[in-house]
C-alpha cells in the first residue's frame, strides 16, 4: 500500500524524468481534460460575431445583425455610412444602406441594431 502512495505523490508532484512513461501518461492526461471537459464547467462561451448577414426575405433587400456598442455614440444621420463601412470591412463588398433601426428590449435599452440594404 506504500507503493501506492509514493506513485500518486510523485504523480501529483511530477516527481518523474521527462523521457519516461509516466511522464508522457502525464502530459495525455492533460491533454484529454483540456480537449474533453465541457465548456459550461468554466463558463467559457465563444464570442459572437458584431456583424451577421440574416437569411433574405423574398421580394425584401437583405438584413443585417448588429452589435449594439457598433453604433452606440454614431449621431442618426451617420449611422447608414457607419453600417456600410462596417459591411465592407466584413464581406469586402459595397452594400447601399436602405436604413438602420434599432431593437429594444421591455426597458427600451438597444439590444441590436438592424440594418436594411438594397437588393445587389
Amino acid at each position: 500500500m506504500g507503493g501506492f502512495w509514493s506513485g500518486l505523490k510523485r504523480f501529483v508532484l511530477w516527481d518523474f524524468p521527462r523521457a519516461g512513461w509516466q511522464y508522457d501518461v502525464m502530459v495525455g492526461v492533460i491533454l484529454l481534460f483540456i480537449f474533453l471537459t465541457p465548456r459550461d464547467w468554466f463558463r467559457d462561451q465563444p464570442k459572437p460575431s458584431s456583424v451577421v448577414m440574416l437569411p433574405a426575405v423574398h421580394g425584401h433587400g437583405q438584413a443585417f445583425w448588429i452589435a449594439p456598442d457598433l453604433l452606440s455614440g454614431v449621431a442618426p444621420a451617420q449611422r447608414g455610412a457607419t453600417v456600410e463601412g462596417l459591411l465592407k470591412a466584413k464581406w469586402h463588398r459595397t452594400y447601399r444602406v436602405l436604413h438602420v433601426e434599432p431593437v429594444s428590449d421591455s426597458e427600451q435599452e438597444i439590444t441590436c441594431w438592424l440594418a436594411y440594404v438594397a437588393n445587389p
